[in-house]
């Protein structure tokens, strides 16, 4: 009785789906600023044109998307917050998780496993997502911000480079934290 009761209570473990707050990465703000870059890019070029129109046009396209105007920064955040869920969306299929919980026995309490659990994880990915989408569009909009409030012409480090720095860092620190972790399991076998 007891090694039945034993086994019955083993079988139901719980378990979490890891659904992170930053899906995507930093691709969403490369996305955007290969976007916004390009209007820029365009303007330097039509900027040496013998028409005065085209020259003139390219001298204003230049001053409205400079990137320390707020129209530059508004454009920018939304276009993040755009690839943000783009990128999400193609990343993480709610159909595809639900599938693979129904045939692994495996489900979310209160929630019936199939099309009622892809429904969920895609209301639930909806809402951290939003908050991950404007997380990463003030990452990409702030180094803007700060170099107009100090006065700096150029910041050595952009929002790319701040995410990937803490990234790097995080990683490192959980694989420091897993050997120290292997250390101390090696010192109870011996």
């Amino acid at each position: 009785m007891q090694g039945a009761r034993a086994r019955a209570a083993s079988a139901f473990t719980s378990s979490y789906l890891p659904l992170r707050l930053n899906q995507a990465g930093v691709i969403p703000i490369i996305f955007a600023v290969s976007l916004v870059l390009m209007p820029s890019m365009i303007s330097q070029f039509l900027a040496s044109s013998a028409n005065s129109k085209i020259a003139g046009f390219a001298s204003t396209l230049a001053t409205t998307l400079d990137p320390q105007s707020l129209l530059y920064n508004v454009i920018y955040f939304a276009l993040v917050v755009g690839f943000t869920y783009f990128y999400t969306s193609v990343v993480f299929n709610p159909e595809k998780i639900s599938e693979n919980l129904q045939k692994n026995g495996g489900f979310i309490p209160g929630i019936r496993p199939g099309s009622q659990t892809a429904t969920y994880l895609s209301f639930v990915l909806n809402r951290i997502t939003a908050v991950g989408a404007v997380f990463l569009g003030l990452v990409a909009v702030l180094p803007s911000f700060f170099q107009g409030a100090i006065g700096v012409a150029n910041l050595a480090i952009g929002g790319t480079g701040i995410l990937i720095v803490v990234s790097v860092v995080w990683k490192f620190t959980r694989e420091l934290e897993s050997q120290l972790v292997m250390r101390k399991y090696d010192s109870f076998v011996r």
